[in-house]
This record gives structure tokens, sequence and C-alpha cells, in this order.
């Protein structure tokens, strides 16, 4: 009798392989406002689990493909997927129902509220109305998730700037998300706060599965926290490798990007 894959003790089955199917997916995106073309065929994936870098000088397209993968803009032509379903006709609040969530680079939260009410009101939006004991619980989650449990009764215009991004995150995750894209996520935030917000992001994509892609002006800290890393020169990915790779031309540090970027291997083609 041959025995089953499935009898054996689970310690014993060989693991599955991971699925690879991107969590997202770009292919030929192009964006143009009046005359000018910001994106010229973007095509760029995403893996659950992992934390895309998008590097790239100011005015490469950064914020704009962002805002084209979560529904924000129109595009002119090319697809967007989401777990290889196409949403590209979808509009932003589609999106974040499917499992996206967008930390935009402009302060998203309400300035004269606390962070409990912050919580609070972004919880009743995404939930509807539920009982006072479930939104407590449920708001006392998330500030605990960003270590923001301490400063629960602060004004959100009091808070730092780290404080204040852990706050957007927060609300980010209010939908569980399947694809977390932040725009910028450690602009104006002090150092040993930025790394805790990226240590944040990574344990996000390491622990839960999320996909995480950011883009930020922040190289170092970017670099540290993402695995894989593709950079977008004039509207196109010009190169795409790991962390380790970007870091070993200095250049990427000095000027953020600049002609050096010519040299780097072009991205590979994806089937």
């Amino acid at each position: 009798m041959t025995s089953n894959e499935n009898d054996a003790p689970a310690s014993d089955r060989a693991p599955r392989a991971p699925d690879e199917t991107p969590a997202i997916r770009s292919t030929d995106l192009r964006v143009a406002r009046g005359n000018k073309t910001i994106l010229r065929g973007v095509t760029m994936s995403a893996r659950s689990g992992e934390v895309l870098g998008v590097l790239g000088p100011s005015g490469a397209g950064k914020s704009t493909l962002f805002r084209a993968l979560v529904g924000e803009i129109d595009v002119s032509s090319g697809r967007v997927e989401l777990f290889a379903e196409d949403v590209t006709g979808l509009p932003l609040w589609a999106r974040a129902r499917r499992g996206i969530s967008y930390v935009p680079q402009t302060p998203s939260v309400l300035w004269d509220l606390s962070v409990r009410d912050n919580l609070a009101s972004y919880h009743r939006v995404v939930h509807g109305r539920v009982d006072a004991a479930t939104l407590k619980s449920a708001v006392e989650r998330l500030a605990q998730r960003v270590a923001l449990e301490d400063r629960m009764d602060v004004r959100a215009g009091e808070l730092s700037g780290g404080e204040r991004r852990r706050l957007e995150l927060a609300r980010a995750l209010t939908r569980p998300p399947k694809v977390l894209i932040c725009d910028e996520p450690f602009a104006g935030v002090d150092p040993q706060q930025a790394s805790r917000l990226g240590d944040m992001l990574r344990s996000l994509a390491r622990d839960e599965s999320v996909c995480v892609i950011l883009a930020d002006h922040h190289v170092e800290e970017a670099l540290r926290v993402c695995t894989r890393a593709v950079l977008l020169l004039d509207g196109e990915v010009a190169a795409e490798a790991d962390p380790a790779a970007f870091r070993e031309h200095p250049p990427v540090v000095g000027r953020y990007l600049g002609s050096w970027a010519r040299t780097m291997p072009p991205p590979p083609p994806r089937p």
C-alpha cells in the first residue's frame, strides 16, 4: 500500500512551494498629463512577503506610479493586476476593498483629533458602525501595533514626525492589507524614528506576508528595509537589483541615483 503524503506527520511533509503569483503587477503602464508623459511603459511586480523599494530622483515618476497602482489616478494605457485579477478600471475604494492600502506622501491624519479619535473615525469609515467595546478594542490594537498606545490622547498635530507617520500606518492597517504602498514614509522623520518605522514595515512583510512597496529619498533607510529594488528614471524602469548591488555604487547615496544608474544592468524580463 502506497503511503499518502497527507498521512505523514506535519513535520515530515515536504514544504509547499511558495505561490509565485505576484501580489501586484503593472504591465506597460503609461500615464500622460496634457503633453507630458510621466510613466513610459512601467512593467514591474512584487510578491507577498517582500519589501520592494522604488528608487529614483525627484520627477522620476515614483508618486505617479503609486497613485496609478492604488487607483487614485487613471492610466493612459497598460494594466494593473492584484493577484492576477485585472483591477485597472477599478477606483481607489474598490482596490482598497481587495486589499491595497496606501500611505500617501502628503499628511492624511486629522490634526485636531487625538490619536484615539483618528483611529476610531477611520475605523468607522472602513467598517461602519460597531458597538463601543468592539471599536475600543480595535483602536487599542491598532495603536499597539505601531507603538502609540501611550500617546492615545495626544492631538495628531502635537505628535513628532515619526509618530504621525506611524499613526498614518495604523490607519492603513485598519483593513488588513495584502499590499501596502508607502510614499516617502521616512520624510520629516529623524533617523531613529525612521529605523523604527522601517522595522515595522519589514515585520509586516516577514511576519504577515504583506507585500510592501515604498519609495523614499532616505536612500540608506530605504535600502536597509527593502529586499529588492527597482530604479525609475524618466518614467521608465532602468534597473532592478537587490539592495547590496545598489549599495556597491557609492553615488547612490551621494547623488541619489544620478548618471551612474545608466551603468546598472537592465531589469530581467518578466514572464
